[in-house]
């Protein structure tokens, strides 16, 4: 009979299924899951701060460019390299997708090359990526690049299937809205799957997870012109297309170690185990300084129309 578990998840991103996540499909396999507002352990993210309302012990994730801050969490999982004194395992957000095993398979390159019809597509709605913004100007100057998202839309519709618009494409804009050593999101894996190249820009140590001689990393070249030269001399000869298909996404076509869900998983329960047996570190802290920090940043939100979380 396994023990009961009692969790909450809160200030997670609009649509996050809180009873159907990897967090709870490792938790299942250790603890009869309940759902609870007296839970034992509050599993949070950066989207509000309705975890000021409990006691217990606190996990803190990050889908976003955020630090953790541990006089509010007992542990984070988040995109950040340093353990933080052991108190942080990266996680970055590509990683919650299941199908990454289709990285690893053989890519017939030649078959691929005759099936892209069109140059380059983007997909985005944050207008506020200024380097996004940018290199997506310069590069139109080449040839038009078909914007499919709310922003810069160009098309014409939003597209209703981000997957199927992507593998029309020879390349696609794959710009983080941010960049910060460790941070990658799903935006350079969507474009992978869909064996569309990448024009990446955002981890500074992309390097670290994947083969970045199997798309175009920005942080490469010395400047945005220099990286549109290699696309434009990329996308006019198609044995060079192909030398990048040929390259597998991850170093030696291996999976790193660390980002393996059985690695993750074991962090994960570890860290359950410690918070069900040891008192929460934030229990005894000064709940005014994380009010404070509340209304700081909702009045910052207020005069800078951004998101709480960004401010």
């Amino acid at each position: 009979m396994k023990n009961c578990i009692k969790i909450k998840f809160t200030d997670f991103w609009p649509g996050f299924d809180k009873e159907n996540n990897m967090f709870v499909h490792f938790l299942q396999n250790y603890y009869q899951v309940e759902f609870s507002d007296d839970p034992d352990i509050v599993i949070y993210s950066c989207y509000g701060f309705d975890f000021l309302k409990y006691t217990c012990s606190k996990i803190f994730y990050t889908a976003e460019n955020v630090r953790p801050d541990f006089r509010e969490c007992d542990y984070a999982f988040t995109f950040d390299y340093p353990d933080y004194s052991n108190r942080n395992f990266r996680l970055p957000l590509y990683r919650w997708r299941g199908d990454l095993d289709k990285l690893i398979q053989v890519k017939d390159a030649e078959k691929i090359v005759a099936e892209k019809t069109k140059f380059c597509c983007m997909l985005v709605s944050n207008p506020n990526g200024k380097e996004r913004n940018l290199f997506f100007e310069k590069l139109s100057k080449y040839k038009q690049v078909d914007s499919g998202g709310k922003h810069l839309n160009n098309i014409g519709y939003r597209v209703p299937d981000k997957n199927a618009f992507i593998a029309q494409y020879k390349f696609t804009l794959s710009f983080e809205n941010t960049s910060y050593p460790g941070y990658t999101t799903e935006k350079l894996v969507e474009p992978m799957l869909e064996n569309s190249l990448p024009v990446y820009w955002g981890n500074t140590l992309v390097g670290n997870d994947f083969n970045t001689k199997s798309f175009i990393n920005i942080h490469d070249f010395a400047s945005f012109d220099e990286a549109i030269e290699r696309i434009i001399a990329i996308d006019s000869n198609d044995d060079l297309y192909i030398q990048y298909l040929n390259q597998p996404y991850f170093k030696n076509n291996v999976f790193p170690h660390e980002l393996e869900f059985k690695t993750i998983e074991d962090k994960f329960i570890e860290v359950v185990n410690t918070l069900l047996h040891n008192k929460s570190v934030t229990n005894g802290f000064n709940r005014w300084y994380s009010v404070g920090k509340m209304i700081k940043k909702k009045l910052i939100s207020k005069v800078t129309k951004e998101p709480l979380w960004y401010c």
